[in-house]
């Protein structure tokens, strides 16, 4: 039996109306309701044929096409679940994901897209996003997607045809943009990256809104000019695949050695380590988090000027910044 079948499309329709009204009830649509449709129109089966699930001896693959009914099932119950699905691996490693769907709801109403916007998605991933950004604009000629491997590249192609939508899917480093399809109005990430690359910015109209993960953080910015941006972080954690490209190398990891286990485990401690990665020590970013009352990610944004990038706690001319890479 085929996952895309008459079989399939009964209970797809009914597991994606019960992950709707999950999503509703968790609060992700409220910022812009208008996302719900989306959610509920665009099949999520179509974008995820086979995902996989970590386990003893390694990661054992989910398939849509699974000649098993009670495996096709599993699969079934596992892509409308409200959580993230690993879609490719590369020598064990994670190279790519679906990520969860409330998560996206999230992003995707703060974005705050309205009628007629040019959106840029960076990382194509599976093509799902882009098919929610395309049904809720009207116009697949309005998104772009890029991903560096052609061929999760090509495949968001074929999910997205096969779901009935045909935005511009580009091939190549994300952090360069898309310049043949700019100017945009929104730029929109689902991978980490280190700092702001300049290029998005020339690519935005004055005004544009850009979302994009940053240490542990979503990051909202808006576009003043061509270099220039300005913006805070969201107050939820979000951990995402890196963008992989020639200019973007891992950060290294920070030994906590030594710093109290109260301290080490709180979630927004690392992530204060993690956007100063470059400049604080362990102990220093310590002194600091507890000084300044264990202070949430909605407290930091981050400031990009002609010259320069870099964090910052409270205000942008306050006492604590940080530069960025």
């Amino acid at each position: 039996m085929g996952a895309y079948d008459t079989e399939t499309a009964a209970p797809a329709a009914a597991a994606r109306a019960a992950l709707v009204r999950e999503i509703d009830a968790d609060g992700a649509f409220a910022e812009d309701p208008v996302w719900r449709a989306a959610f509920a129109a665009v099949p999520r089966h179509l974008f995820v044929p086979y995902y996989y699930v970590a386990g003893r001896g390694g990661h054992r693959r989910r398939w849509g096409e699974s000649p098993d009914p009670r495996a096709r099932e599993e699969w079934l119950r596992g892509v409308y679940a409200d959580a993230p699905l690993a879609t490719r691996l590369r020598d064990g490693e994670l190279v790519s994901s679906s990520s969860r769907p409330s998560l996206m709801a999230r992003m995707l109403a703060a974005l705050r897209v309205v009628d007629g916007n040019r959106v840029l998605e960076v990382g194509a991933g599976t093509g799902y996003n882009a098919a929610l950004l395309a049904h809720r604009l009207g116009d697949d000629d309005l998104v772009t997607t890029i991903d560096l491997e052609p061929e999760i590249a090509e495949s968001a192609r074929r999910h997205l045809a096969a779901a009935g939508h045909r935005p511009f899917v580009a091939t190549g480093d994300g952090a360069r943009g898309v310049p043949e399809r700019a100017p945009f109005d929104r730029i929109i990430a689902t991978c980490a990256l280190p700092t702001i690359p300049r290029a998005w910015l020339a690519q935005c109209r004055p005004g544009a809104r850009v979302l994009t993960p940053l240490a542990t953080g979503l990051l909202m910015l808006t576009v003043r000019d061509r270099t220039h941006a300005e913006g805070r972080f969201l107050p939820s954690a979000a951990f995402f695949v890196p963008l992989r490209g020639e200019r973007w190398a891992r950060p290294r990891g920070a030994s906590l050695a030594g710093l109290p286990g109260r301290v080490r485990e709180q979630d927004t401690f690392r992530f204060l380590l993690a956007l100063t990665r470059c400049v604080l020590e362990p102990r220093e970013a310590c002194a600091l988090w507890e000084r300044e009352g264990m202070p949430g990610r909605e407290r930091y944004g981050v400031t990009v000027g002609a010259e320069r990038a870099w964090a910052w706690l409270d205000d942008p001319r306050g006492p604590y910044g940080w530069p960025l890479p």
